[in-house]
């Protein structure tokens, strides 16, 4: 048996930090920061250029359809940025849901 287990039907969506994303924390470590996240953008959000300072960041689309840099990712395409490289502008141009790991702080930092 797994140590900790949560269905992602006992966690309720928190206003992420932009608008038109959605966070579920499934699992945050305390002493790390590393959490795990379910991601959801509303159709038509555009996340600007960012980076994230504190974390290296994995995510996975299990739903809808991403652009990025006039490329259109689908369900089942996997997305690394490292600790400090800035990623984006993202376009959501469906809802689009994502399991997304940081290992470390969810911190993020706009790109200028």
């Amino acid at each position: 048996m797994f140590p900790f287990t949560l269905n992602e039907s006992q966690t309720d969506w928190q206003t992420g930090p932009y608008e038109g994303v959605e966070l579920k924390i499934l699992r945050k470590d305390e002493a790390t920061g590393r959490v795990t996240v379910l991601r959801k953008f509303h159709a038509g959000t555009t996340v600007p250029a960012h980076i994230h300072p504190a974390a290296n960041e994995t995510a996975y689309v299990l739903s809808g359809e991403w652009e990025e840099s006039g490329t259109v990712y689908t369900t089942g395409t996997l997305f690394y940025a490292p600790k400090g490289e800035a990623h984006g502008p993202h376009v959501a141009r469906t809802e689009v849901v994502s399991l997304t790991m940081f290992d470390g702080p969810l911190t993020v930092k706009s790109v200028d």
